[in-house]
C-alpha cells in the first residue's frame, strides 16, 4: 500500500527550505534537554564536611578549631577527622573533658559544617551527606521517573491534541518548573519541580524531526553545560542560566506549524491544505488545485493509521528487538555519563569530552546506517561498547587517563548505539507508541544501583550487552518520507 500524501511531498518539496526552516525550531530545545539530563551532576560534587559541634562552645569559649574538633570529633584509620560521626554531647566541666577525653560516639545530630569558601551547592545547602546521600541518587531516579512519565503522557496526547501544543506545552513547562528549581526551599520540593522538567523533556524528544541531527543538537548542550557550570558554582544561578532561555522560544507560538499528516489523520483536510500549501510557497514550489483536492480523509483518526500499522507488522520480527536495543543503550549510555564524576579527572574536561565525543558518534551514524544497515551496525555498537565497559572494569582507579579515554570510546560507541536505535522505533513506530515503552525504566533505577558500586554494576550491564547484538533475520522499514516537516 503506498503512501496517499507522497505526491504532494513531491510537489511541495521533500526537504526544501521550510522544512530545513521546521527542523532548526526543532534543534534548538535539544539544548536545555541536554542541561538538564546531567546538570545536578555538578551541582552534588563532594566537598569536605563533618559533625557540627558547636555545643563545646558553651564549656570552652577560648579554645582554638583544631581543639574543639580533637574534643568532640573521632578519627578514623588514616588519622583524619570522621565525616559522619562525632562524640556524643556531655554535661561535664571542660576539665573533665580534656581529663577523661570522650567516648561515646552518635551519629551528626546538629547538622553538619562545611568549608566557608565552598559556593552554595545542593549537597551544602540540603545536607545531602552520610545518611542523607542516597537522596541524590533518589533525586536522579525521580527525574528519570519524569521522563518515563512524560513519554507515557505526552506520546498519546501528541496523537490526541497534535505536535505543535504538546512541544508548546512542553516548553512552557521546562521553562516554568526549571527556574522554580532555583527558588525551592527544601529537597522534597526539589525533587517534584526536577520530575515535572523530566516529563517535559520526553514531550520535547518526541517532536524533534531529525534525530540524528538532534541528538548531535544535544552533544553540543553537553559541551555547553561542561562551561556553564565550571562558570557558574553557585547551583541556583547554575539552575536559572540554563533554564530560563527557552522562555526566548515562545515565539514557536506565532511561527510553528501543526503536522499536515496528523491533520489528514484528523480529517481536519482545510488546515493541512493550507499547511501545505505555505510549504510549497516557502519551498517557491506550486501545487495543482488538482493535487491539492486529492489530499485523503483517512478513516482511522489516529497517527498510528492503517498503512503505518501495516508496515510495523510487516516486520514483525523486529518489533520485539527495538525496545530491547533501546533497553541497554539507556543502562550503558546513563551508565556512563551519570560516571563522569567517578573516573578520576577534572569533571568538567571529563564532561566536555564526553559531549564532544557524540558529534562525531552521531554524524558517523548518519552513513554507518547507509554502509551496513540497521542490524549490522546496532550490533557492532553495541558489541564494541559492551566490550569497551568491560575493559573499564579492569583497569586500576590509580589509572584515571586510562580509565577515562576507554569511557570516551564506550560513549562514542553508545551513542552511535543510540541513535541507531532511535532510527529503528522512529522508522517502525508511530509517535504514540514509540513514546513509552520499556527503554525508559531501566534509567530509573540506573541511579540507584551506581553508588552500590559502579565498577560492578556497569560491568553487569556490560555483560547484558553482549547477547543482544543478533538481530536475527528481522528486518528494518524504510525511512518515511514525510519525516521532515509533515
Amino acid at each position: 500500500m503506498g503512501f496517499p500524501l507522497l505526491p504532494l511531498v513531491l510537489a511541495v518539496g521533500d526537504f526544501g527550505p521550510f522544512q530545513k526552516w521546521l527542523v532548526l525550531l526543532t534543534l534548538f530545545p535539544c539544548l536545555s534537554v541536554a542541561f538538564h539530563q546531567f546538570c545536578q551532576l555538578f551541582m552534588v560534587q563532594h566537598v569536605p564536611h563533618r559533625c557540627d559541634t558547636s555545643w563545646i562552645r558553651a564549656i570552652g569559649p577560648n579554645l582554638t578549631e583544631e581543639e574543639r574538633l580533637n574534643l568532640t570529633l573521632p578519627r578514623d584509620a588514616d588519622g583524619a577527622y570522621e565525616q559522619c560521626s562525632m562524640y556524643s554531647p556531655v554535661d561535664w566541666d571542660l576539665g573533665s573533658i580534656m581529663l577523661y577525653g570522650l567516648n561515646a560516639t552518635e551519629k551528626c545530630s546538629n547538622g553538619w559544617v562545611y568549608p566557608s569558601a565552598q559556593p552554595p551547592s545542593l549537597l551544602t545547602e540540603f545536607d545531602l551527606v552520610c545518611d542523607r546521600k542516597d537522596l541524590n541518587d533518589i533525586s536522579q531516579s525521580i527525574y528519570m521517573l519524569g521522563l518515563f512519565l512524560g513519554s507515557m503522557i505526552f506520546g498519546p496526547l501528541s496523537d490526541r491534541i497534535g505536535r505543535r501544543p504538546v512541544i508548546l506545552i512542553s516548553i512552557f513547562l521546562q521553562g516554568l518548573f526549571g527556574v522554580g528549581i532555583a527558588f525551592v526551599p527544601h529537597f522534597y520540593v526539589y525533587m517534584a519541580f526536577r520530575c515535572v522538567v523530566g516529563a517535559s523533556v520526553s514531550g520535547i524528544t518526541m517532536t524533534i524531526l531529525a534525530v540524528l541531527i538532534s541528538h548531535c543538537c544535544f552533544a553540543i548542550g553537553q559541551m555547553i553545560l561542561a562551561g556553564l557550570s565550571y562558570g557558574i558554582r553557585n547551583w541556583r544561578l547554575l539552575e536559572i542560566a540554563g533554564s530560563a532561555p527557552i522562555f526566548a522560544l515562545f515565539f514557536y507560538i506565532w511561527v510553528l506549524p501543526e503536522s499536515a499528516r496528523w491533520l489528514v489523520t484528523k480529517g481536519r483536510i482545510e488546515e493541512a491544505k493550507k499547511v501545505l500549501q505555505k510549504a510549497a510557497s516557502i519551498n517557491k514550489r506550486t501545487i495543482s488545485p488538482e493535487l491539492l483536492e486529492q489530499v485523503p480523509v483517512m478513516a482511522w483518526g489516529t497517527a498510528c493509521c492503517l498503512q503505518r500499522l501495516s508496515s510495523v507488522l510487516g516486520y514483525a520480527c523486529s518489533v520485539p528487538l527495538c525496545p530491547s536495543f533501546r533497553f541497554v543503550n539507556s543502562l550503558v549510555y546513563y551508565g556512563l555519563s551519570l560516571n563522569v564524576t567517578n573516573f578520576g579527572l577534572d569533571i568538567y574536561l571529563t564532561q566536555l569530552a564526553f559531549g564532544a565525543v557524540e558529534i562525531p558518534a552521531r554524524i558517523g551514524c548518519i552513513f554507518l546506517l547507509q554502509w551496513l544497515g540497521r542490524k549490522k551496525s546496532q550490533a557492532v555498537l553495541l558489541l564494541l561498547s559492551g566490550l569497551v565497559c568491560l575493559i573499564i572494569t579492569g583497569i586500576p582507579e590509580d589509572q584515571p587517563v586510562t580509565t577515562t579515554v576507554l569511557a570516551v570510546l564506550g560513549k562514542f560507541a553508545a551513542s552511535a548505539s543510540f541513535s541507531t536505535s532511535y532510527v529503528y522505533s522512529a522508522e517502525l513506530f508511530p509517535t504514540v507508541v514509540r513514546g513509552g515503552g520499556p527503554a525508559p525504566v531501566p534509567v530509573v533505577v540506573i541511579p540507584l544501583v551506581l553508588p552500590r558500586g559502579w565498577r560492578e554494576s556497569r560491568s553487569g550491564r556490560c555483560f547484558a550487552c553482549l547477547p543482544l547484538p543478533s538481530p536475527g533475520k528481522g528486518r528494518c522499514s524504510e525511512p518515511r518520507p514525510l519525516a521532515f516537516g509533515f
